[in-house]
């Protein structure tokens, strides 16, 4: 045995019962103390506060970023044009209440700061959205109310009916987690059948359905990572959902990506 090796079990061997006793004690003195009294690492601190990495992947992180962006191009062409010509009002609400019901967590729970602010702006900026649509005295004269005739009250009745059938669970909130999972897939709607009947698409709003589509693609991958990295853990609900509202944009991803290649205006079959 090499000096200095293991010295503490070296003098249980020559110590009386009481001694050995006594050592046992202070060592679990001293191993209590160090516990208690050292202090967590700065930097997994921060982490934990502004990011929880326990569902974070880059599929969900580009997602995230990429509804964020849309959402922004939106708000920022309805601010900065004072027009919302071309855009569903009525997606614009139902997107509203998507995520109001979705988030009403943030009440009873914190997960971590980016989670929170996420939060925060998609209701702000769903609601500054419709607000301004409904009842700016410029930018509601814009709006096409002639042809955002969808009626999207029969998709809420559909998706509540849907979320207590079917539900994530039977507490409120996962009810309402459910409605909104559910109402979020068929949103879109209205707003397609929109641009179906405008003969012309300005880019800002080509670019705001594009990018929807593209963030709702790159969680359908997020999900695909997740399974097979976190004991395969099956999520019925969010995967059919999201899968379907994936198919609902194909059609528009086909146009939008063929007018961009010939460098022409965007423009859905009828």
């Amino acid at each position: 045995m090499a000096d200095g090796e293991r010295p503490v079990a070296k003098s249980r061997l020559t110590c009386s019962t009481e001694e050995v006793v006594s050592l046992k004690i202070n060592e679990k003195g001293r191993s209590w103390k160090h516990l208690h009294t050292s202090k967590p690492e700065p930097t997994r601190k921060k982490q934990r506060l502004f990011l929880n990495k326990g569902n974070m992947n880059l599929f969900r992180l580009a997602g995230d970023m990429t509804h964020l962006l849309g959402i922004l191009v939106l708000f920022l062409k309805i601010h900065s044009t004072k027009s919302c010509a071309g855009i569903s009002l009525k997606t614009q609400e139902l997107y509203a209440l998507v995520f109001l019901t979705r988030y009403i967590d943030l009440i009873v729970k914190y997960y971590s700061l980016y989670n929170t602010l996420f939060k925060l702006i998609f209701i702000g900026t769903s609601f500054a959205t419709v607000w301004y649509m409904r009842y700016h005295k410029v930018v509601k004269q814009t709006y096409n109310k002639d042809q955002d005739t969808f009626r999207h009250y029969f998709l809420i009745l559909v998706c509540l009916v849907l979320a207590v059938l079917i539900p994530h669970g039977f507490t409120v909130t996962q009810v309402l987690w459910t409605f909104s999972i559910y109402l979020e897939a068929v949103a879109i709607l209205p707003q397609l059948v929109l641009l179906e009947s405008s003969r012309n698409i300005d880019n800002l709003t080509g670019n705001y359905v594009f990018l929807l589509g593209t963030y709702r693609a790159l969680y359908l991958l997020n999900w695909i990572y997740r399974f097979f990295t976190e004991l395969h853990r099956v999520h019925w609900i969010p995967w059919i959902s999201g899968l379907i509202q994936t198919v609902l944009y194909a059609d528009f991803f086909y146009y939008y990506v063929k007018s961009w290649k010939k460098h022409e205006e965007l423009k859905l079959p009828a």
